[in-house]
């Protein structure tokens, strides 16, 4: 018997084979909602290296900094025009969750996208020039009481974000009554935040850890506060908490990953699996180690539930200080 194949199913089958060829050729990509130097380009850059490094991707990850309306900009070209990639994923934080609690992405919500996992916990910290004569988070904060007008706070997230709430949470709790006299400026990420504070544009940054390392490492800034119950380990371990000072308060910034929503469950599985098996390596404990990640090891519906109760909580604690009615 003779099998006849005609010229266009040939072309057919060589077209398909071309479009699974480029599709399977494609690199995966990490949106980082903000401008490079902030935490979650770090978190894209950082996971993407390390993922590559353990053999978990083949190719190296793609790495777009999509800044603006504290990730708002992001989430929003994920939702509209993105919503079925399956190499696409996107840095999130505490700073994702605040925006979504408050309502900050205008006709977005936390179900349009799928949560893929959490990489550890970032504790906040306030921090000053080097060259500051701040030299502890008391001081700082007395100089807001005697007159708010005379601190400016800068910030990588968005007026009401989660920078911004850091700061409010501190200043609540050193008595401070009305914490909507404390000046926050908002910047497009914790870099450009610390530039300015180094021009002298404002007199004190709050971020977290993992943003702060590279300029504490230069020299140009000092922190006077970390937001953690007790003191961090190793190389942090010089940096006093909030709490020793006689500031009760914890700010404590997940990382993780989102994914666009009608990713397939096939894709899906397969990034919270990489994600998890990355999280378990000697070589990603070294990275939290080194960058003042405190442990926090959730996937698929666990980390879903988890972003679910962090929304609802930091609703609670921005009603309460008045960020939203």
């Amino acid at each position: 018997m003779k099998l006849s194949v005609t010229r266009g199913a040939l072309a057919a089958v060589a077209l398909s084979l071309s479009a699974f060829s480029a599709a399977a050729q494609e690199n995966p990509e990490c949106i980082a909602p903000a401008n490079p130097g902030g935490g979650w380009d770090f978190t894209c850059r950082q996971v993407g290296k390390s993922l590559q490094d353990a053999g978990l991707i083949d190719k190296t990850m793609q790495v777009v900094n999509l800044a603006g309306g504290g990730g708002g900009v992001a989430f929003a070209e994920v939702v509209n025009k993105r919503g079925d990639d399956n190499n696409l994923i996107v840095a999130a934080s505490s700073a994702t969750a605040t925006r979504l609690a408050q309502g900050a992405y205008p006709g977005n919500t936390m179900d349009q996208v799928r949560w893929l996992a959490s990489i550890g916990a970032d504790y906040g910290v306030i921090a000053v020039a080097a060259d500051s004569a701040v030299n502890t988070l008391p001081e700082l904060l007395d100089q807001i009481k005697a007159d708010p007008t005379s601190v400016s706070i800068a910030g990588g997230s968005a007026v009401g974000g989660w920078d911004h709430l850091k700061v409010l949470i501190a200043a609540n709790a050193y008595g401070i009554e009305d914490v909507r006299k404390v000046k926050y400026i908002a910047f497009d990420g914790g870099g450009e935040a610390v530039t300015q504070l180094l021009a002298g544009s404002v007199q004190g940054f709050t971020g977290d850890i993992s943003e702060a390392k590279g300029f504490v490492d230069s020299g140009d800034i000092k922190v006077i506060a970390v937001l953690a119950p007790e003191r961090l380990d190793g190389e942090f371990a010089d940096f006093p908490t909030a709490k020793e000072q006689g500031v009760d308060a914890i700010g404590a910034n997940w990382r993780g990953f989102y994914a666009p929503g009608g990713m397939s469950d096939e894709a899906y599985d397969s990034w919270v699996s990489k994600i998890s098996d990355l999280y378990a390596t000697d070589a990603w404990k070294e990275v939290m180690a080194a960058n003042g990640l405190a442990p926090l090891d959730l996937q698929g519906d666990a980390f879903q539930s988890f972003v679910e109760d962090s929304v609802a909580q930091i609703q609670s604690i921005s009603k309460e200080i008045g960020i939203i009615k």
